[in-house]
């Protein structure tokens, strides 16, 4: 197994341009982490950037529900070399791409060999195509969703003023600066009655943070609670657009002008060089 994944991290030490890998989590369900995923990525997608959304949420897949559409096939079918990774990318709205993980994750884990080394080199192509790839990722810190957190260089924490939200969303961030402390890390207030609930949730979390981690989050911006948007969820369209005008939709385009156009500090992974990095924390 070592071997393998020494081979694997020479596979992609090649320099290339690397998509931007975004992984949206939550120390807890329920908490609307796919809503925003998926309105996230269609408001990059508005800002001309090139997206692709990556569903690996294997407890409650559901980036597919919000978006109306039903994918037949998933990255498992690729890893298990049933498919190409071209006939599993699922067309959406305004050029998003979307990707369903399905049981990817259980299967990359048991790679090895000619068939690993297919699967990493066919995942060039997504770095070529791609801006930015959303993350849909479970929640909760067990070892399959943290595989995929702690492998990103960009997460986005997702939370509510809902008190237990908030004590697992310390949990989880705890554990994100523990094991990746070079990541950059936001936090986004959901489903807030007021913009300044929304702040004293980020700024309850962070006193959490100093005092015992000695460390802050980046609180990056938050959504309102309104019926839009379980008009949306239920009619399943995206709420962006659904509601175009709505306060959680303009929120959802300060989040993503925020995302496009800062300067990235630090230098994406890509596509090839974020699955190695998988595979190593499924490997162990």
């Amino acid at each position: 197994m070592k071997d393998q994944a020494e081979g694997l991290r020479k596979l992609v030490a090649k320099k290339e341009r690397a998509s931007r890998i975004i992984a949206v989590t939550s120390g807890k369900g329920g908490v609307g982490k796919t809503n925003i995923a998926v309105n996230l990525a269609l408001a990059l997608c508005q800002m001309n950037q090139r997206v692709a959304l990556l569903d690996v949420d294997l407890g409650l897949a559901n980036a597919d529900i919000v978006l109306g559409i039903t994918p037949t096939a998933n990255l498992g079918h690729v890893i298990r070399g049933e498919k190409t990774l071209r006939e599993v990318i699922v067309e959406g709205p305004l050029g998003l791409k979307i990707l369903s993980g399905g049981s990817g994750v259980a299967d990359l884990a048991n790679l090895n060999g000619w068939r690993l080394e297919v699967f990493i080199k066919s995942l060039e192509q997504l770095n070529r195509e791609f801006d930015f790839v959303i993350l849909d990722t479970g929640a909760g810190i067990h070892r399959n969703v943290l595989s995929f957190v702690l492998a990103a260089s960009e997460v986005l924490v997702v939370t509510t003023p809902e008190p237990t939200a908030i004590t697992d969303a310390y949990g989880l961030l705890k554990v994100i600066h523990g094991q990746n402390p070079q990541a950059k890390v936001r936090l986004v207030v959901n489903m807030a009655k007021s913009p300044n609930e929304a702040e004293a949730v980020a700024d309850k979390l962070n006193s959490v943070l100093l005092e015992y981690v000695k460390w802050e989050v980046e609180y990056i911006g938050y959504i309102l609670q309104e019926s839009q948007i379980a008009k949306a969820v239920s009619d399943q369209q995206p709420v962006l657009l659904a509601f175009p005008s709505a306060m959680s939709s303009r929120s959802l385009k300060r989040i993503a002008g925020v995302l496009a156009g800062e300067k990235v500090q630090i230098a994406p992974l890509g596509i090839k060089g974020f699955f190695s990095k998988v595979y190593d924390f499924l490997s162990v």
